[in-house]
C-alpha cells in the first residue's frame, strides 16, 4: 500500500541503458535500468520507509509502462505521472569506466519527461498538499514546456509551506552550453531551503574549489538573510562536506567495492530527505550533531547504492542499513 507522501519529488524518470561490461570483441555490454534522478530520489526515500510521490511525464510505450510498474512496486505514489502519446520516453545511455564512474549520452529531442505541461504538475502537487518536502532537479529546466512546470510547482509548493529540495544536477549533454546551464540552474535557488550539490557543480556554480567558501556562496543564494538552509556538496568516495548557516563540516564517506555510482548521490538525498521529513524542527533549527549523524546515515546508504550496479535497483532498504551498523 502506498503511503501518504510526505516526500514528492518532480523530474526526470526514464531509463537507464546502463554498461555492466564487454564481450569478447570489445562492445559494450547494456542493461535496461530503471532510473531519472528526481524518480531515484523518491525510490530511495520510500525504500527507507518514507511515503513518497513522483510527478512527470514517461511514453505511452513499453518503457514508460515498465517504469510506471518500477515505481508502484517500490510503494512510491504515480498519481502524478502522465503518459505521452506523441513522445516516447526518454533514453540515457550510462557508459562505466573501470573505476566506476559514468558518462552520459540522452535520446531526448525531445523526451516524455520533457513535455510536462504547469497545469499537469501543480494539479498533482495538489494531490500531496500536505507532504513537508518538495524536491526538484535542474535537468527539468532545460527545455520546456517542463521548465516551466517545474518552476510553477515550486512556486506553488513553497506558497503551501513545503520545504523545497534541490539538486541542479549537470549533464553537459542536455545544455547548449555551459554558461546557460548555470544560468537556468540558479533560477531555483532564491526558492531553495534543501540543496544538495556534487563538488563540480559547486565550482560551476560559484567559480571556487574552496568547500567553505563555495558553500558560502551557494547558502547566500537562497532568500531572506538565512539564505539556504542546509547546503551539502558531495564528494564521492570522501563523503560530503556541509553547512547550516555558519556551522560547517566534512563527514567522510565509507569505503566499498565500487561496482558502479550511478544513483548514489541520489541515494544519499533520499536517505536525507526520509530523516528530515521525520522531524517536527526545520533544518536551521535542528541541533547540529543530530544533522551530522543525519548525513553519516546518507553517506552509508550511498555506499551501499555504489556496490550494485544500476540506481534504482542498488538501493538499500532500512534493514539493510540496520544491519551494517
Amino acid at each position: 500500500m502506498e503511503k501518504h507522501a510526505d516526500i514528492i519529488t518532480l523530474g526526470e524518470l526514464l531509463i537507464d541503458l546502463t554498461q555492466k561490461g564487454s564481450d569478447e570483441n570489445g562492445n559494450g555490454e547494456f542493461t535496461a535500468y530503471p532510473g531519472g534522478a528526481p524518480a531515484n530520489v523518491a525510490v530511495a526515500a520510500a525504500r527507507l520507509g518514507a511515503g513518497a510521490a513522483f510527478i512527470g511525464k514517461v511514453g505511452d510505450d513499453a518503457f514508460g509502462r515498465s517504469l510506471a510498474d518500477t515505481l508502484k512496486k517500490e510503494n512510491v505514489d504515480t498519481s502524478g505521472l502522465y503518459a505521452s502519446k506523441e513522445v516516447p520516453t526518454t533514453l540515457a545511455i550510462v557508459s562505466v569506466d573501470a573505476s566506476g564512474e559514468r558518462d552520459f549520452s540522452f535520446y531526448r529531442d525531445p523526451g516524455a519527461d520533457t513535455q510536462l505541461t504547469e497545469e499537469e504538475a501543480v494539479r498533482a502537487v495538489k494531490q500531496n498538499e500536505s507532504a513537508k518536502i518538495f524536491h526538484v532537479g535542474s535537468l527539468s529546466m532545460t527545455t520546456s514546456p517542463a521548465r516551466e512546470a517545474c518552476e510553477k510547482a515550486v512556486k506553488y509548493a513553497k506558497g503551501k509551506g513545503m520545504l523545497i529540495s534541490y539538486d541542479p544536477n549537470y549533464r553537459a549533454a542536455l545544455w547548449d552550453s555551459e554558461e546557460r546551464a548555470v544560468k537556468m540552474m540558479k533560477v531555483l535557488m532564491p526558492f531553495t531551503d534543501i540543496l544538495k550539490v556534487s563538488d563540480e557543480e559547486m565550482l560551476m556554480l560559484t567559480g571556487t574549489n574552496d568547500f567553505k567558501e563555495g558553500s558560502r556562496i551557494l547558502r547566500d543564494m537562497g532568500e531572506g538573510e538565512e539564505g539556504i538552509a542546509l547546503v551539502m556538496i558531495t564528494l564521492g568516495a570522501e563523503g560530503v562536506f556541509v553547512r547550516r548557516g555558519e556551522d560547517i563540516a566534512a563527514l567522510p564517506g565509507f569505503r566499498v567495492k565500487v561496482a558502479d555510482t550511478n544513483g548514489a548521490g541520489d541515494t544519499f538525498l533520499g536517505a536525507m530527505l526520509m530523516q528530515l521529513a521525520n522531524e517536527d524542527e526545520l533544518p536551521a533549527g535542528m541541533d547540529w550533531e543530530k544533522l551530522k549523524v543525519m548525513i553519516t546515515y546518507s553517506n552509508r546508504a550511498a555506499s551501499v547504492t555504489c556496490s550494485r550496479h544500476g540506481a534504482i535497483p542498488a538501493m538499500p532498504t532500512a534493514d539493510e542499513l540496520a544491519a551494517l551498523r
